[in-house]
Parts: structure tokens; C-alpha cells; sequence
């Protein structure tokens, strides 16, 4: 007889998982499953080995992983993460500027046979436990890989609102090196300022060492002062320089002629000290217009090459024209035309003067001036006042001229020379005694009649002596006070006294105004009472001396007959 087979669509798949559930809520042995079995059976109209073997054919829904998946089976979940938090610290720890650091291998072989010194004490793991593919699989897993430890926060982009608020000024050197016919031992580099509004850029090729003060102060000058060619305008002193960390930013005159010229300094933070933040992206509008003039104007050295420093820049203004007519990152104008119409409603701030410029860059020292009122500067001897002899002062001396400037007992003077020949053999001059001078032989003299009680060796005091110390135990608090900033540092735009004036109005003439008649004399009084401005007066006296003090027939006023 042929056997029926009895389908398995005879049961719905939901009662098969109801009698599945409950089978499984009973223990192996319980009488109660078979009691089940029987009646779904006689309910669906099959016997009980159809249903024993459509629950046994049954696919019963299986997890996709094991139970312990994602999670260490030797040790526990908390002591591998401890690990492996310790071999990602040991990875960050030798990490060096490359980026090379310890393997996985090296550090599980450290912490097995040696430890690892913590807070918490030394921490060691037992050997064989940890395998280098699971501690490289849950390290990634984790986040603790070398990728991970090291991503970088987002950026923030960051924008002037107009044009000179801000400049990014930096050095790089140049992919030429040097030049064919440049000094030794010196790099040819390239100095860049980029306006951060509008990203009008003005660089120069410059012959250093390094990134010294000279360079760059003579560099912001040529960028801040108006140019030769009127297809560049961009010109001003800005409100604020963004720099790195570089040898100028850290020198004190840099600081100071930027203080002079109301400029703000800011420099980014230094490597490493902001996290795994790479802080020079901060200023990286002038890092990229490097990137661009390497790329697309450095490459066609490859066919010619500069003979000079000033064919070289002459080149690179050439190109800086087209470059900054590019279109803006943002705008539907190029970058010249963004930073004119983004100029601040009450214009740009003009720059100073060359001869100004030269008179701010002066480098403060303090030096002891010799007995014959001397102080040398880079071989060079300048005669000081004969005040000064043997005294400590703060030198100021020029950067870009020979003038030098003394702070003496807090006051500036100058500005001084190189000092002349001494005198021949057997001739003789003697200076002036000096105010110091002058005051110490007064207390020279008056240390020579003074004395003192014979009580203040016998230690007996008077009434009257008791009383004078009491006196003198008190003790009154000045007010305080804040010393006056003189915006003219250095006093070399007016003059300090009539007296300076007038004898710079008779090295002018050429003799002294003893030799002037009265009315000419009544003429110079009254400019000087009128302004000490050194450039109005010497225009005044220029003018009237042009005018009115030519020699006549017949007038020897003038000539001290």
C-alpha cells in the first residue's frame, strides 16, 4: 500500500510557534508536553508523529551571531578594554613628528613582560592572553586606533568683516632655494602678506638667514606704504597681524614699532598645546597663496631662472597683478575689487614715513657708557652726554639709520652721532661739571661738615629725639597714579626747549643770532612762541630768511661789523 503523506501545511506556521513556546516553558520530562502534543494533533485531525515531526522540521528563528559576539571570552570586557586603553596610550605616547610610533606586537610584549607604570600603580597582563589580531580588532572597534586617536575637531572658518581689519603675514621659502648669483649660506625666501577680507595678496622674494626683525619690518613697511605702480593700491596699516610663533613675532622691538603703530599682534597657539588640533590651519589664507605661487609661477623657473633679487620680485609683481584679479572665494568680483569696496567708510589708515618708520625701529639695551661719555654699537663709537659717564642706560639705536637715542634717568634723549676724533696732543678740553656732577661735590661738601649726637654711641637719647621718631613713623601712602604716555617716544618732531631751537636756527643760518639785528631777532622770538614743531619752524625761518634776510648794499647787520 502506498504510504500518505500528510503535509505540514496541515498546521498553521502560528501554532506550531504557540506549541513551540509552550513546550519550551516546560521541563524536558514534564508529562504535560505530551498532554499538548495530543491535543493540537487531535485538533488539526493528525497524529502526534506528524506533529513531533513538523516541530522537528521547523526552522526556529536563530540569532544572526553568538550570544558572547562583540565581546572577549578569555578575560572580561572591562579588563580587555583596560588594555587595550593602555597599549593606545603606549601608541600615542612614542608617537613622533613622521608618525611612527610602537607596533601592536611591541606593546602587548611591554605590558606582559614589564607593565605599564599608571596613577593606580603598575599594571601587568598575564601572558598568552592577548593575541595581536583580537587587540588590533577591538582597538579599532573601540575607537582607541591610531586613526581615531588622532582626528582632528572640525574647523571653523573665520572671516574680516572689512578690508585691513586683519592680515596674515608669513615666511616660507621659495622652491628656487637661491639665487645664480646670491650671497653663501643664505635661503631665498618668500614674504606674504594676504588682507583676510578679501584675500588681495602682495609678496616679495627676500635674502635671509632666517626670519629676522629687519627683514620683516622692512617687508610691512613696503606692504603698508604706498606702491610705485598704480595697478597695486592695497596699502594701509592694519588693525591686526595674524602670525605663528616665528623668531620676530617673539622680538621685542617687532612688538614695540607694532605698539607704535597702534597695530594688534596675535599669534596662533603652538603646536600641541590645543589637542590634536593642527593650529597653523588658522592662518591658512597665506599658506595657501604660498601653495598657489609654488605651483603656478615657481614651476616655469624650470625654463628661466632670475638673475637678480629684483628681477625675481619684478616677476612676482607681475604675476601677483593677475593673481589678485582673480575672482574671490565667496564674491562675483575679484579680489581687488573686494577690498576697495570693502574699505571702512572713513577710509584706509595712511602709513607714515620712511625717516617716522626709522625712528620707531629702534632695539633697546642697557649698556654702561665709559668714563669718556662713550658707547660703542657694532664697532662704532657714539659721543653721549658727559652726564652719563659711567652710567647704566637703556640705548636705543636705530635699526635703519645711525641716529641713537639714551634713556637716561627715565627720560629719552637724542638723538646722538658717531663721536669725533680726540683731541691732539697737548691741547685740552675740559667738559662742563654736570648736574651730577654738580651734586655730588655738594654732598661732598656737606658730608665734610656734618656729625653726629655723641648719644648714638652712648645710646642715650633726648626727649626731643624720642619725639622726632615718633614723627617720623608716619607714614603717608601716595595717591596712585598713572605715569603720562608721551606719544612722541623718542622727541624728534618738536623741539625741547627755546634754547634747542634756537641753535638749531643758527647751525641753520650758518652764525649766530647774536649777529641778527632786533628786528630780525623779534621775528625769530616769535616763532618759537608761536609752535616748536621742528618742521614748522624750520619752514618759517627758511622762508623769512629767503625773503628778508639777504644781504643789502650797506647793511652790516648781519655781518658783525
Amino acid at each position: 500500500m502506498r504510504q500518505a503523506v500528510v503535509s505540514s501545511k496541515a498546521i498553521p506556521l502560528e501554532a506550531l510557534i504557540i506549541l513551540q513556546n509552550q513546550l519550551d516553558a516546560l521541563p524536558s520530562r514534564d508529562k504535560q508536553r505530551r498532554t499538548f502534543i495530543e491535543e493540537t494533533a487531535e485538533f488539526y485531525g493528525v497524529s502526534v508523529s506528524t506533529v513531533r515531526r513538523t516541530l522537528r522540521l521547523h526552522h526556529q528563528p536563530k540569532a544572526a551571531h553568538r550570544k558572547d559576539y562583540n565581546r572577549p571570552r578569555v578575560i572580561s570586557q572591562s579588563e580587555m578594554k583596560r588594555y587595550c586603553e593602555l597599549i593606545a596610550a603606549l601608541k600615542l605616547r612614542t608617537t613622533n613628528k613622521k608618525g611612527r610610533h610602537l607596533s601592536t606586537k611591541e606593546c602587548i610584549r611591554l605590558l606582559e613582560e614589564y607593565g605599564v607604570e599608571t596613577s593606580e600603580g603598575l599594571v601587568k597582563a598575564p601572558k598568552g592572553i592577548l593575541k595581536q589580531s583580537t587587540v588590533s580588532r577591538y582597538l579599532k572597534r573601540w575607537g582607541y586606533d591610531q586613526q581615531s586617536v588622532l582626528i582632528e575637531p572640525p574647523s571653523t572658518p573665520f572671516q574680516a568683516v572689512h578690508s585691513n581689519d586683519c592680515w596674515q603675514f608669513d615666511f616660507s621659502p621659495s622652491e628656487l632655494k637661491k639665487l645664480k648669483n646670491g650671497p653663501t649660506g643664505s635661503t631665498l625666501m618668500l614674504a606674504s602678506v594676504v588682507d583676510d577680507r578679501s584675500g588681495v595678496s602682495y609678496q616679495e622674494y627676500v635674502v635671509v638667514k632666517g626670519e629676522d626683525t629687519m627683514t620683516a619690518l622692512r617687508f610691512l613697511f613696503n606692504v603698508m606704504a604706498p606702491k610705485q605702480h598704480k595697478d597695486c593700491p592695497f596699502q594701509s596699516i592694519p588693525r591686526m597681524i595674524y602670525i605663528d610663533n616665528g623668531a620676530f613675532a617673539r622680538s621685542k622691538l617687532f612688538r614695540r614699532v607694532m605698539e607704535l603703530l597702534n597695530i594688534e599682534v596675535r599669534t596662533h597657539m603652538p603646536r600641541g598645546t590645543d589637542g590634536q588640533r593642527t593650529t597653523a590651519r588658522s592662518k591658512g589664507k597665506v599658506e595657501r597663496s604660498f601653495r598657489t605661487i609654488k605651483d603656478t609661477f615657481e614651476t616655469l623657473y624650470h625654463f628661466h631662472e632670475p638673475e637678480s633679487l629684483d628681477e625675481a620680485n619684478e616677476w612676482l609683481r607681475q604675476y601677483l597683478i593677475r593673481y589678485n584679479q582673480m575672482p574671490h572665494r565667496s564674491e562675483n568680483h575679484s579680489r581687488m575689487d573686494d577690498w576697495i569696496q570693502q574699505l571702512p567708510s572713513e577710509g584706509f589708515q595712511e602709513m607714515c614715513s620712511w625717516e617716522r618708520f626709522c625712528s620707531f625701529a629702534r632695539e633697546p639695551e642697557t649698556r654702561k657708557v665709559d668714563s669718556d661719555a662713550c658707547v660703542s654699537v657694532n664697532g662704532i663709537r657714539y659721543q653721549l652726554d658727559y652726564a652719563m659717564a659711567g652710567q647704566e642706560v637703556t640705548l636705543l639705536w636705530g635699526l635703519f639709520d645711525n641716529e641713537l637715542f639714551v634713556e637716561f634717568n627715565q627720560e629719552k634723549q637724542g638723538p646722538f652721532y658717531p663721536s669725533t676724533d680726540p683731541v691732539p696732543l697737548g691741547t685740552f678740553r675740559k667738559p662742563a661739571k654736570s648736574r651730577i656732577e654738580k651734586q655730588a661735590d655738594e654732598i661732598g661738601d656737606l658730608a665734610k661738615s656734618i656729625s653726629i649726637p655723641r648719644s648714638a654711641l652712648d645710646n642715650q637719647e633726648s626727649n626731643i629725639t624720642s619725639l622726632l621718631k615718633e614723627t617720623n613713623a608716619i607714614h603717608e601712602e601716595p595717591h596712585a597714579s598713572i605715569p603720562f604716555v608721551d606719544s612722541d617716544p623718542f622727541q624728534s618732531t618738536v623741539f625741547k626747549t627755546r634754547i634747542e631751537a634756537k641753535t638749531a636756527i643758527a647751525e641753520f643760518l650758518g652764525h649766530p643770532l647774536a649777529r641778527l639785528s632786533s628786528a630780525q631777532m623779534d621775528e625769530v622770538n616769535r616763532i618759537i612762541r608761536e609752535s616748536l614743531d621742528k618742521a614748522w619752524v624750520m619752514a618759517e625761518i627758511r622762508t623769512y630768511s629767503t625773503l628778508r634776510l639777504k644781504r643789502r648794499p650797506g647793511d652790516d647787520s648781519c655781518t658783525g661789523k
